[in-house]
């Protein structure tokens, strides 16, 4: 039976997901996501801090019986920023930019906020873990911990940021063998809340037997690639395997979940086998809280300590359904 996820930890994975501020000298911020509450020590190497907390949780009947209930939540977000002279920005400003952030976040996944785009946005070698992309060219799929494979370039891992047309492409040519690429998606979610699972691949495959791209995704229990699912273009495709019965099986003890692409046909030794990515992304849903907004935000700032402690206190709602077996 699936749990259900705390909502706090569902909106620090959403704040810390998805957070991006741009500071006056042209630098990304550094914010630090966590539960309550302010740590004045971690100023010495972020430029904010986020906490969230659990203020009330209210648990009501949906129908007569008691079996659909609904979870409201209250939840406590706060912003803090102070004065550091390694920062651009000054303390008041980067609060500033942090509300924002936390407005822009909430309003945009107001209605997903229980989903997770993992993708390799900004990632390279070796930064790519813990999500990280492989090649390979084989007679056969190989396994994830295959030797065969190789990490992609800090170039090569550019080509794979964004849904650009600007494609990494993979050539193999040795008869009978396949290019294959392999992705793994580190899940920051407890495999027990995680209730749906989608891979996307975007690119294409050529061969002299024919264009297509096969994906499928990796069953740790009996080690075997499953979900296969094809394409036979010679250009982009977008091509999705959803997962959403026996989701630990796919989630492996590291917590990774892994994907196969390779060309459907081989290389004839002659002609290349050549295995075409613009993108690909891995979207987890977990069973929690599926509505998420903002009530209410106010300043609360200290001017009693030096350097000044500039504070913002948001006040979220949330709700999540829960079906109980009686």
């Amino acid at each position: 039976m699936s749990e259900l996820e705390d909502p706090v930890t569902t909106v620090i994975r959403l704040l810390s997901k998805n957070m991006r501020i741009v500071k006056e000298d042209g630098s990304l911020a550094s914010v630090y996501v966590s539960r309550e509450w302010y740590d004045r020590e971690l100023f010495k190497n972020h430029d904010g801090q986020i906490t969230v907390g659990l203020a009330e949780s209210r648990d009501t009947k949906v129908e007569m019986s008691g079996r659909i209930r609904r979870r409201l939540g209250t939840l406590r977000v706060n912003v803090w920023a102070t004065d550091r002279a390694a920062s651009s920005d000054s303390g008041r400003l980067m609060r500033q930019k942090m509300v924002e952030e936390v407005n822009r976040i909430v309003r945009e996944n107001r209605t997903v906020p229980n989903q997770t785009v993992y993708d390799f946005a900004g990632l390279g070698y070796p930064e790519g873990d813990p999500h990280k992309a492989f090649q390979a060219g084989a007679s056969s799929e190989l396994a994830p911990g295959n030797t065969g494979w190789t990490e992609l370039t800090n170039e090569e891992y550019q080509k794979i940021w964004y849904s650009d047309d600007t494609r990494y492409s993979k050539s193999h040519n040795v008869n009978g063998e396949y290019a294959l690429m392999l992705f793994r998606f580190k899940v920051e979610s407890r495999e027990k809340t995680v209730k749906k699972i989608v891979l996307v691949f975007e690119g294409y495959g050529t061969a002299p037997g024919g264009n297509g791209v096969t994906v499928k995704v990796w069953e740790h229990v009996n080690e075997v690639w499953e979900q296969a699912q094809t394409s036979v273009g010679g250009a982009d495709e977008t091509i999705t395997v959803t997962l959403t019965s026996n989701l630990t099986d796919y989630i492996d003890e590291g917590g990774y979940v892994w994907l196969l692409a390779k060309t459907t046909n081989a290389s004839d030794g002659t002609t290349a086998a050549v295995l075409y990515c613009d993108y690909v992304k891995c979207t987890v849903t977990v069973n929690g809280i599926t509505y998420l907004d903002v009530v209410s935000f106010r300043d609360v700032d200290r001017v009693d300590v030096k350097p000044f402690i500039f504070r913002t206190e948001f006040v979220l709602k949330s709700w999540a359904f829960e079906n109980v077996e009686v």
